[in-house]
């Protein structure tokens, strides 16, 4: 087996991924990876599932969790490879982020109700179940909802047109600031996430920069940096070769692990296939477990 690695996939533990724990660990096996972190949205409920099939079948896994965050009046995401799990403080964030999670999304759908948009408050739970919805789970929710009855809000034409992309394009039409359905974010601010980092045993790194909702510049990694960001997913399934140099010479310039992940979720991202980046080595894992070992 090679050094190949991603640290940045999502099962089915997410309101968003296809895939179980360990069907994600079986394709991890078969695409030749050495190790890999499920990084689910703002639980970890794939553990410990992954790591009993990670043992079974020879692949490493490092358990993580994708936190959503505010920063600045934008959505951030931080991944912490090597938080523990089943830790008190862990729980308790999960427990904060639901709970801010649900009125936001309770919000927006109000807003799509109002837009005339034929879609309730339950069946987008239903979606979601046993999770609390994520912005593109309403969407998918809205869209499977209007091409199985026909029934479209005529202000939603154009949306439907690239079954990849539907999500996405529905959340920048309707939720991004300045939108429609727009609300205020509800989510934990990155600085208190950073904060509390340290009690989790986790590794915080900045999650796809470059993503269109996130858009993050020199100064901001600057300042987080000196928070406590400790690496920048440089090679991402969002980023051009244009932002992969931009921000591997920013990760140089502040002393951040640069690292790789593919942000696979299966159906929902059906152009991300699972393996997709090829830039990450195990060689991140050891830089990554330094910085664990320095700042935990």
């Amino acid at each position: 087996m090679g050094s190949r690695i991603d640290l940045h996939i999502h099962s089915n533990k997410s309101s968003d991924g296809t895939y179980s724990p360990c069907d994600i660990v079986k394709l991890a096996r078969k695409t030749g990876l050495r190790a890999i972190s499920i990084s689910d949205h703002d639980t970890v409920a794939a553990y410990p599932e992954a790591l009993i099939c990670g043992k079974k079948e020879g692949i490493e896994i490092i358990p993580s969790m994708e936190v959503t965050t505010i920063y600045k009046n934008r959505e951030f995401h931080m991944l912490l490879p090597f938080l523990e799990w089943d830790n008190q403080h862990v729980k308790e964030l999960e427990f904060r982020i639901i709970e801010a999670r649900m009125t936001e999304a309770r919000e927006r759908v109000d807003k799509l109700m109002d837009l005339g948009f034929p879609i309730t408050w339950d069946e987008v739970l239903k979606k979601s179940a046993p999770f609390a919805p994520l912005g593109v789970t309403i969407a998918q929710a809205v869209i499977e909802k209007e091409k199985k009855t026909g029934i479209s809000d005529q202000k939603n034409s154009g949306v439907l047109n690239n079954t990849f992309f539907d999500p996405y394009l529905f959340y920048q039409k309707y939720f991004m600031e300045g939108k429609p359905a727009w609300v205020p974010r509800r989510n934990i601010n990155i600085l208190d996430v950073l904060k509390l980092v340290p009690e989790t045993g986790g590794v915080p790194v900045m999650a796809h920069p470059g993503a269109f909702f996130q858009r993050a510049n020199e100064k901001d990694i600057a300042a987080l940096k000196e928070n406590g960001l400790q690496g920048i997913e440089v090679f991402s399934s969002y980023h051009d070769k244009r932002q992969i140099r931009f921000y591997q010479d920013l990760a140089e310039k502040y002393d951040l692990v640069v690292t790789a992940g593919s942000d696979f979720h299966g159906e929902i991202k059906p152009h991300i296939e699972f393996g997709s980046v090829t830039n990450g080595d195990y060689q991140m894992i050891d830089e990554l477990r330094k910085r664990r070992d320095g700042c935990s």
